[in-house]
C-alpha cells in the first residue's frame, strides 16, 4: 500500500467508527471497498492488517458499537469478508471477531439488521469470505448457513436473490473441497456443508408452500447453470424424482421456476448420461403446464441441438397449438386456400394439450398474451439452423394473415368461436404488432404467388386504414419494406416483380394521404419509409414513373417546414434521397422562390436557422451523402459548398452537428488525398493523389478547413475533439512526405502557431489566426502532438484524480479532519 494512504487510514477509520461524524456518501464507500479489493489481490491481506492495525480496530469497534450507521456497518461486513478471503488472514481474524460479525449472535441481534443494506452487506461479506476449506467449516459451525436459508425469503428481493446465489456458491465450494477426482459421489457421502444444503433443498421441494418451492428451484437453476462438474449429475439424479412430483400437483407450484430449472439442466454439458430422466420430465411438463408456461419450455427444447426427435415434435406442436386454434375457429374466414390445413404430424405433439378454442377465449388478456408469446417465440425460432424441418411456411403465413385480419375486423366467420375471436382481437395493438413482426420474419422464406398476393393485400389494408394506430402503422411500413426487399425477381433483372409493383402503384395515393395526417408520428413513419423506398428502387424506371405521377415528392418538400422537429428531420432525409435519385418535386413556376434557391439553398437555410438539433443533424448527413455520391448541386462548386457548410457548422451549438461537419470535411479530404493507410497491410507504393498536395493545402486554407479543424480540436465536447484529432492525424499522415513547401523551422510567421500551441498546452482556449498560409498550417500540424492528445482524449474525465490518496483525502475532508485546502475534490 502507498505510504501516504497508510498515513491517512487511521484518521479515516476513526472517522468511520464515530457515529457523530458526517459520513461520506455510498459512492465513496463503494470506491473505498473496490480499492481494498485491488490491494488484497496484489498483496497479502494479513500483512496489510498487521501494518495497518486501524483496520482491525474499525472491525472490532463494529462489535461494540450499537449506534453505528447502517452504511458503515454494511461496509465493515463486506470489508471483513474481503480480508478473510485469504486463508491466513481468515485464521488471523478467526475467533471473536469473525464469529461476532457473521455468527448466530452477530448482526442478526442488532437493531440495524432491519435495514436491507446491512443484511445485504452481511451476505456479500460471507460471499467474499467463502473461498477456502476453513471458511466452509466456519459456515457449518457458526450457524451462518441457517441464516442464509431464512434470508431466501427476505422481503427485499435484492437480499433474497443474493442469499440464493450465496447458497449456490457454498454448495459448489463444498463439493469442490470434498472432490476426490472420480465421477461417483465419494462413496455416497456428501461433505457436511453440502449435506445441510441438500437437506434444505429436498425439504423445500416437498413443501406445500409455493415460495419455498420457488426458492429451491431457483437455487438449483443457478447451480446447474454455473457448475458443470461431475457431481451435478449425481445431484440431478437425487432430486429429479422430487422435481417430477411437482408436475403431479394441482396446480403446479412455481411453474416458471420449474421451466427455468428444466432448461438449465438440459443445457448442462455434465449431464450426458442423465438425459433420459430429464427428457421424461420435460415431456411430462409439456403436457401438464399451461400454454403460457409450456411455450418457453418448448422453445428452449427446440433450440437444443441434442434434443430427441420425438420431444422436438411434441415441443413444436405446443408452439403451433395457439395458431391452430385460431385457424380452426376461423375455418370459413376468407384467406389463402389450403392455409387452414397444417401438414400431417405437425400437431401430433400437442395431443393432450389443455389449449382449446374455449380456453383460448377464456379472457381477452389470456388470449392476447398467448398469441403475442407464440408469435414472438416462432419469430425467434425461424432463423435458427436447428428449427424443425421442413418448416411449415404456408400454414404459418396463413395464420399470421388471419390474425391480422381478425384484429383489423376484415375476417368473417360463421362459427361462434370465430365470432368471439373477432370481438376479442378487434383493434388489439399488441397482437397487431406481434403479428406484423412475425410476418416480416416470414418474408425470408419462399412462398407462392398467391400467398404473396394475400400478404400484400393485408398490408395494404393496414396502411390505408384510418383505424391503424401510429405504432401499428410504423410496424406495417417496416414489414412492407421487408417483403418488398425479399420479393422474387426475374433472373438478371433487378426490377420489382409485377405483384410488388402493382402494390406500390396503389400505395402512393395512400402515402399522399398519410403525409397530410394530423399525427406527426404517422407523417414521420411515411417519410422514413419513403427514404428507404427511394434508396433501394429510386433508379428503376417503373418505380420512378409511379412516384413522379403522385404528389409525394411535392408533399415531402413541403414537410421541410413541418412544426414538429422529428418530421422536419425525416423530411430532410427523404428530400435528400429523392434529390440524389433525381426524383425531387418540380416547382409550379420558375418565379417561385423555392425554384430560385433550390433544395440546396433550402437545406442551408434549415442548417442556419432551425431551432432544433434533429433537422440540422439531418441536413449535414444529407450533405455528406451528396458529397460522397457526387450530387450535381455539390459537384457544381464543391469548394464553395464545403466552405459554406463548414462556416455554418462551426458556429452550431449542437456537438453532434459539429461532429458530422468534421465527417463531411474528412470525406472531402479523402476524395482529394486518397484513403488512409492501413497499418496492418503490406506497404505498397502509394498512388499519387488526384490533386498535388501543395494545391490541396492551398485549397484547405481558402476553405478555412484548417481553422475549423483546429478550433474543433479545442472543443469542450470530447466527441468533437476526438473527431477533429482523427481528421488532423489523417492530414498529418498524408502530408508527412510533402515536398515543395518550406521546412517548419524556416517558415515565416510560424512562431504565431507555436504560441497558440503553447497557450493550448497551458489550458487556454487560444484563438487561431485566420490568415495562416499552408506553410504555417503545415508547421502547426507537424508540431502538435496529435497522437498524445488522442490518447488523453480516450481517457476518462477523472483519470487525473482517481488515485486512492485522492479518495481518502476527500472522505477525510468531508468530516473536517483535513484543512480547508487539503481536499482533492473532483
Amino acid at each position: 500500500m502507498d505510504p501516504e494512504c497508510s498515513r491517512l487510514l487511521p484518521a479515516l477509520c476513526a472517522a468511520l467508527a464515530d457515529p457523530r461524524q458526517p459520513l461520506a456518501d455510498d459512492t465513496c464507500l463503494e470506491k473505498l471497498l473496490d480499492w481494498f479489493k485491488t490491494v488484497t489481490e496484489a498483496e497479502s491481506s494479513l500483512l496489510l492488517l498487521q501494518e495497518n492495525p486501524a483496520l482491525v480496530e474499525l472491525l472490532s469497534h463494529v462489535l461494540k458499537s450499537q449506534d453505528m450507521s447502517s452504511r458503515v456497518l454494511s461496509f465493515s461486513l463486506r470489508l471483513a469478508g474481503t480480508f478473510a478471503a485469504q486463508e491466513d488472514c481468515f485464521l488471523y481474524l478467526q475467533g471473536e471477531l469473525l464469529l461476532g460479525l457473521f455468527g448466530e449472535g452477530g448482526p442478526q441481534c442488532w437493531a440495524a439488521w432491519s435495514v436491507p443494506t446491512v443484511r445485504s452487506g452481511w451476505i456479500q461479506g460471507l460471499r467474499s469470505l467463502a473461498q477456502h476449506p476453513c471458511a466452509l467449516h466456519f459456515l457449518a459451525d457458526s450457524g451462518a448457513v441457517d441464516t442464509i436459508f431464512s434470508l431466501q425469503g427476505d422481503p427485499s428481493l435484492f437480499v433474497a436473490s443474493a442469499a440464493s446465489q450465496l447458497l449456490v456458491h457454498t454448495l459448489a465450494l463444498s463439493m469442490q473441497a470434498g472432490a476426490t477426482g472420480c465421477s461417483g459421489l465419494w462413496d455416497g457421502v456428501w461433505p457436511a456443508c453440502a449435506q445441510k444444503i441438500m437437506g434444505h433443498l429436498e425439504e423445500s421441494l416437498q413443501s406445500t408452500a409455493a415460495p419455498q418451492v420457488t426458492q429451491a428451484l431457483n437455487v438449483l437453476t443457478s447451480t446447474f447453470g454455473r457448475c458443470h462438474s461431475p457431481w451435478t449429475e449425481t445431484l440431478w439424479g437425487q432430486l429429479c424424482p422430487l422435481v417430477a412430483r411437482l408436475l403431479e400437483r394441482t396446480p403446479i407450484p412455481a411453474a416458471h421456476s420449474l421451466v427455468d430449472l428444466l432448461l438449465s439442466v438440459a443445457r448442462s454439458p455434465a449431464l450426458s448420461s442423465s438425459h433420459g430422466r430429464l427428457w421424461e420430465a420435460v415431456a411430462q411438463a409439456l403436457r401438464c403446464l399451461s400454454p403460457m408456461q409450456a411455450g418457453s419450455l418448448a422453445l428452449g427444447m427446440l433450440k437444443l441441438p441434442h434434443c430427441p426427435q420425438a420431444l422436438r415434435v411434441q415441443a413444436f406442436g405446443v408452439l403451433l397449438q395457439p395458431l391452430a386454434c385460431v385457424v380452426k375457429a376461423t375455418a370459413q374466414a376468407p384467406g389463402p386456400p389450403g392455409c387452414s390445413m397444417w401438414p400431417p404430424g405437425w400437431l401430433d405433439g400437442a395431443e393432450g394439450s389443455s389449449l382449446t378454442v374455449d380456453t383460448l377465449l377464456s379472457s381477452k388478456s389470456a388470449c392476447v398474451g398467448i398469441l403475442c408469446q407464440t408469435l414472438a417465440q416462432l419469430e425467434e425460432l425461424q432463423p435458427l439452423p436447428q428449427r424443425p424441418a421442413p418448416w411449415p411456411q404456408e400454414p404459418l403465413l396463413g395464420a399470421a394473415v388471419t390474425i391480422l385480419r381478425l384484429c383489423h375486423g376484415s375476417a368473417t366467420s360463421s362459427s361462434s368461436g370465430g365470432g368471439r375471436l373477432c370481438a376479442t382481437l378487434a383493434g388489439c395493438v399488441r397482437v397487431q404488432r406481434a403479428a406484423l413482426d412475425f410476418l416480416g420474419t416470414l418474408s425470408q422464406e419462399t412462398r407462392s404467388q398467391e400467398l404473396e398476393k394475400e400478404v400484400f393485400a393485408v398490408l395494404s389494408e393496414y396502411l390505408g386504414s384510418p383505424d391503424s394506430s401510429p405504432t401499428v402503422l410504423k410496424k406495417a411500413f417496416q414489414t412492407t419494406l421487408r417483403w418488398l426487399l425479399s420479393s422474387p425477381r426475374t433472373p438478371g433483372c433487378p426490377d420489382l416483380g409485377p405483384q410488388p409493383l402493382l402494390f406500390l402503384r396503389e400505395l402512393f395515393p395512400v402515402l399522399q394521404k398519410r403525409l397530410c395526417s394530423p399525427s406527426w408520428e404517422v407523417r414521420d413513419s411515411v417519410l422514413e419509409f419513403l427514404t428507404q423506398l427511394s434508396r433501394h428502387w429510386g433508379g428503376q424506371a417503373d418505380f420512378r414513373r409511379a412516384l413522379l405521377a403522385s404528389e409525394v415528392p411535392t408533399l415531402t418538400q413541403q414537410l421541410l417546414q413541418d412544426p414538429e422537429s422529428y418530421v422536419r428531420a425525416s423530411a430532410v432525409a427523404a428530400a435528400g434521397q429523392l434529390s440524389s435519385r433525381g426524383l425531387q418535386a418540380a416547382p409550379d413556376s420558375p418565379e417561385h422562390p423555392q425554384a430560385q434557391q433550390g433544395l440546396l439553398g433550402e437545406l442551408l437555410c434549415i442548417l442556419s436557422t432551425d431551432s432544433e438539433g434533429f433537422p440540422r443533424r439531418a441536413v449535414v448527413q444529407v450533405f455528406t451523402e451528396w458529397l460522397r455520391d457526387g450530387h450535381a448541386d455539390v459537384a457544381r462548386d464543391t469548394e464553395w459548398f464545403i466552405a459554406t457548410v463548414l462556416q455554418v457548422v462551426s458556429q452550431d451549438l449542437d456537438w453532434e452537428v459539429r461532429v458530422q461537419g468534421l465527417e463531411l470535411a474528412q470525406v472531402f479530404l479523402v476524395q482529394r488525398l486518397g484513403q488512409p493507410r492501413c497499418p496492418y497491410m503490406v506497404a505498397l507504393p502509394e498512388a499519387a493523389s488526384a490533386t498535388p498536395i501543395p494545391e490541396v493545402l492551398q485549397s484547405l486554407c481558402r476553405l478555412r478547413l484548417f481553422d475549423f479543424a483546429f478550433r474543433a480540436l479545442l472543443d469542450c465536447d470530447r466527441p468533437v475533439a476526438q473527431k477533429a484529432c482523427e481528421l488532423l492525424l489523417f492530414l498529418k499522415d498524408k502530408t508527412a512526405m510533402c515536398g515543395g513547401l518550406q521546412e517548419a523551422g524556416d517558415i515565416p510567421g510560424s512562431a504565431s502557431g507555436q504560441v497558440t500551441l503553447q497557450r493550448w498546452r497551458a489550458g487556454e482556449q487560444g484563438q487561431l489566426p485566420g490568415d495562416l498560409q499552408p506553410e504555417a498550417m503545415l508547421a502547426l500540424l507537424r508540431s502538435t502532438d496529435l497522437e498524445g492528445l488522442q490518447a488523453r482524449l480516450a481517457q476518462s474525465s477523472d483519470h487525473m484524480e482517481k488515485s486512492p490518496q485522492s479518495l481518502l483525502q476527500d472522505m477525510l475532508a468531508t468530516v473536517g479532519v483535513l484543512g480547508e485546502n487539503e481536499a482533492d475534490c473532483y
